[in-house]
């Protein structure tokens, strides 16, 4: 017999962060809804995101799981020194469980949006490709059966 060693990440959520995350994902901000509508649907490098994403005690604004990246878009508040330290717990956190997270202030992205993006955009080239490369082996000999007849 057989045992599989890998183990899958098992993502224990309380029913209050669920129903939190499922809130957070219907009130988007204008900021976080501007930077959705930019990665949703595989549009950024064909890397799936996902918004409002718990992980642990904490609900993630952006994930993509494939490059282990989580971005986070930081209101006025998070500028406070109580939540400076709060997000540096989360930041750590996330980072044991293998996370990148990359922060942006609501400023940044309704005046810089481009930029934002090119920085998310860098972050997702350092990671494995989402896709598989195409095989090739039916069409090569597909040519080559055509040229030898």
């Amino acid at each position: 017999m057989m045992i599989d060693a890998r183990k899958d990440p098992t993502w224990q959520v309380t029913r209050t962060t669920r129903s939190r995350a499922r809130a957070l994902r219907r009130d988007l901000t204008d900021c976080e809804r501007t930077i959705w509508s930019a990665i949703r649907a595989h549009r950024l490098n064909g890397f799936a995101f996902r918004r409002q994403t718990p992980i642990g005690p904490y609900i993630a604004d952006f994930v993509c799981h494939q490059a282990h990246l989580v971005i986070e878009i930081d209101g006025g508040q998070h500028y406070g020194t109580q939540q400076v330290r709060r997000d540096e717990r989360r930041d750590a956190f996330l980072a044991a469980k293998g996370f990148r997270v990359l922060r942006f202030s609501n400023h940044d992205v309704m005046t810089n949006r481009s930029g934002v993006l090119e920085t998310i955009a860098g972050a997702l080239d350092q990671a494995p490709s989402p896709t598989l490369p195409r095989k090739r082996g039916r069409e090569q000999s597909r040519a080559s059966g055509k040229s030898e007849s």
